[in-house]
């Protein structure tokens, strides 16, 4: 296990790695948009910080439940259900073609049958999951410091999360966009999204900001922006959001629309958690204060284990 706490997470160094589990993850998260409900704001779909990786929780199956798991430690994919069945596949440097035909052979096995869209979704070029020979990196080290940064990011962003009494996403990974995300809503309608969001169907969009939102996330770079960094914005953007002070070593991407916190800015600062949090908490606030939000109403202290919020 690394011993750093907050790892060291250059993206060049891992980039193929990245892509290709990126895509392994869409395949897995199409299993669970093909069996879920719709949940508002696609909170049906993401996947959560587990203790060996990332983890899909239950996924209904008729009257069973099916759950599968990124573990790595073990660098394999695990997949549970209530009915007993327990099996694996290994995390290994593979093509996506592959993985994709052993995920649904391994499903189809335990009598889970399934159809998804084998498009991939917010990647440039995409290429259909069943002909992807392209992708096919897996470095076990680097997907494991990628999770242990997922593990920390997930543990500062449920503290920040309990400080909010109004309507707050749980926080969650989503595998179409590759970040871990928690939103929080003023409670106010937002206008209707324009869509456009490359590789994504503008009914999804506009579903999911159908609110006002303060979001914020963790997202380990991409080609478009190849360093991991911390993420904050709002939907709307108020007039005067941009322009707010925030977190020292934080600033205003006019290209992104979104405040940016480098990831190394965080993992060698003297006090890790606390700076991220405050990064959280200022770039919340400028967006609440400058979209008018009912703070009073909306906010109350940070929660602390085994005692109850006063009322």
């Amino acid at each position: 296990m690394p011993t750093a706490v907050w790892p060291d997470l250059p993206y060049p160094a891992w980039r193929d790695t990245a892509a290709t589990l990126q895509l392994w993850t869409q395949i897995v998260g199409k299993v669970r948009l093909a069996l879920t409900p719709w949940v508002n704001h696609s909170w049906q779909v993401p996947f959560y910080v587990t203790a060996r990786g990332l983890g899909t929780t239950a996924i209904p199956i008729g009257s069973e439940i099916l759950e599968i798991e990124f573990d790595f430690i073990g660098h394999r994919l695990a997949v549970r259900t209530s009915r007993g069945e327990n099996r694996s596949l290994p995390l290994e440097p593979q093509t996506v073609a592959e993985f994709y035909r052993r995920v649904l052979t391994l499903l189809k096995d335990i009598g889970i049958a399934v159809a998804i869209n084998e498009m991939p979704n917010e990647i440039a070029n995409p290429i259909r999951f069943s002909a992807d020979r392209s992708h096919a990196a897996y470095d076990a080290d680097a997907a494991q410091r990628f999770w242990r940064a997922l593990v920390q990011a997930d543990c500062v962003f449920k503290l920040f999360r309990s400080g909010f009494l109004g309507k707050a996403s749980p926080v969650h990974f989503f595998w179409g966009s590759f970040d871990l995300a928690v939103t929080r809503f003023s409670g106010r309608t937002a206008p209707r999204h324009p869509g456009g969001v490359p590789g994504l169907p503008d009914a999804v969009t506009r579903e999911a900001y159908s609110h006002e939102v303060s979001s914020a996330g963790f997202w380990p770079g991409n080609d478009a922006f190849p360093r991991a960094a911390f993420y904050s914005y709002a939907y709307p953007e108020p007039a005067g959001f941009r322009g707010r002070k925030v977190s020292a070593g934080a600033a205003f991407d006019a290209t992104l629309g979104e405040f940016i916190l480098p990831y190394d800015a965080v993992r060698r600062a003297a006090e890790p958690d606390d700076l991220l949090l405050d990064f959280l908490a200022t770039t919340y606030a400028a967006a609440a204060d400058a979209g008018k939000w009912d703070r009073a109403a909306l906010e109350c202290p940070l929660g602390v284990p085994s005692r109850v919020r006063p009322v």
